[in-house]
């Protein structure tokens, strides 16, 4: 059992915005035997917020938490949650719900541990819970969000965000830009990178011919020109550059409709080519909220970054401050991360 226990990948699981739902969400994930059925996990964060979490918020006394100071001291065991103690913030201090800058500050700091940790290859993957844009802002971190760190941290300039929910994959082609600069970043050079990416990844993922659906940016794509020149002009010489090397590129394809026809099994990935047009279909088929029941039913996904030199998957949702610390936060999200990372170590 040991040997196949020290088999087994060696997930960093960032803490998040300690005051959103990521402690808590990760004392949930972690409190599941099945977790370390297939990897050894440890939150990098704040042990005091962890303890807070566990026992305020989801009252769980039976959980143990074990602070460590390095990979070496963990003992990945269910019951207990390893957390590499950075003490990066007061956890009685916390300003539960609200946007703070000292909880961006952990949050951040949390990532960049994470990170530095994979870089030397202590860890085999790692895992993020989210963090709030703003937040971090306030404490001095001027970036977009967790793709644009991890990219500045290791150096990457070819890289694109995935999301994916069961069968349902997109790759973007930009993420966090207003849709006037987005529409100016559809370039034949970046939808070739972003579609070689994907490609990549489905290979990561086990699909041996993965077959790439390339949406068009205008409405019916363009209409051969009518309703814009950007699928003339840049997406189709793209994806005619993607066939020449071999990879089974079809497109461009009306947005309105490719994305039903990815969940159909038409394709194994999609290429968006701006934030909200990959972000909306997933989270419609993956987010469920019980009128009824005045609460979220679901709220499953995943988001990978492309193209690291180290494997990143991620949370496909906010910090969810009118949730944080009620023990009601829903940890499907961070499951699936989880499940990606084990996959990707593959």
């Amino acid at each position: 059992m040991e040997y196949e226990m020290n088999k087994k990948p060696i997930l960093g699981i960032t803490m998040g915005d300690p005051s959103g739902i990521g402690p808590e969400i990760s004392v949930k994930a972690l409190d599941q035997a099945k977790v370390y059925e297939i990897c050894r996990p440890l939150i990098i964060g704040d042990a005091g917020v962890m303890e807070r979490a566990a026992r305020e918020a989801l009252k769980r006394q039976n959980i143990a938490i074990h602070p460590v100071s390095s990979v070496g001291e963990c003992l990945f065991r269910p019951g207990t949650i390893d957390v590499y103690d950075l003490r990066n913030i007061v956890a009685q201090n916390l300003k539960i719900g609200k946007v703070d800058a000292a909880s961006g500050e952990a949050a951040f700091s949390s990532v960049k541990k994470t990170i530095e940790l994979a870089l030397a290859g202590d860890i085999d993957a790692t895992v993020t819970n989210p963090l709030n844009k703003e937040a971090l802002n306030l404490a001095g971190h001027h970036y977009a969000g967790h793709t644009e760190i991890y990219a500045d941290l290791t150096k990457t300039r070819d890289y694109a965000m995935m999301l994916a929910d069961g069968e349902l994959r997109v790759a973007h082609v930009s993420t966090h830009v207003s849709l006037r600069e987005a529409c100016n970043r559809v370039k034949k050079d970046r939808v070739l990178k972003v579609i070689e990416l994907a490609y990549n990844a489905c290979r990561s993922f086990g699909i041996s011919k993965p077959r790439v659906a390339v949406a068009g940016l205008n409405p019916h794509a363009g209409e051969g020109g009518l309703f814009g020149q950007e699928e003339i002009e840049e997406i189709t010489p793209a994806i005619e550059a993607a066939q020449s090397k071999g990879i089974d590129t079809i497109g461009p394809i009306p947005p309105d409709t490719v994305f039903a026809k990815a969940l159909g099994g038409m394709y194994d990935i999609v290429i968006a080519m701006y934030h909200d047009q990959g972000h909306i279909p997933l989270k419609t088929l993956g987010f469920r909220y019980d009128k009824s029941a005045g609460k979220w039913q679901s709220i499953s996904g995943v988001n990978i970054t492309l193209g690291l030199p180290i494997v990143r998957s991620s949370v496909d949702h906010g910090t969810a401050f009118d949730q944080a610390w009620q023990g009601t936060a829903n940890e499907s999200s961070l499951l699936n991360a989880i499940e990606y990372g084990v996959k990707l170590c593959g």
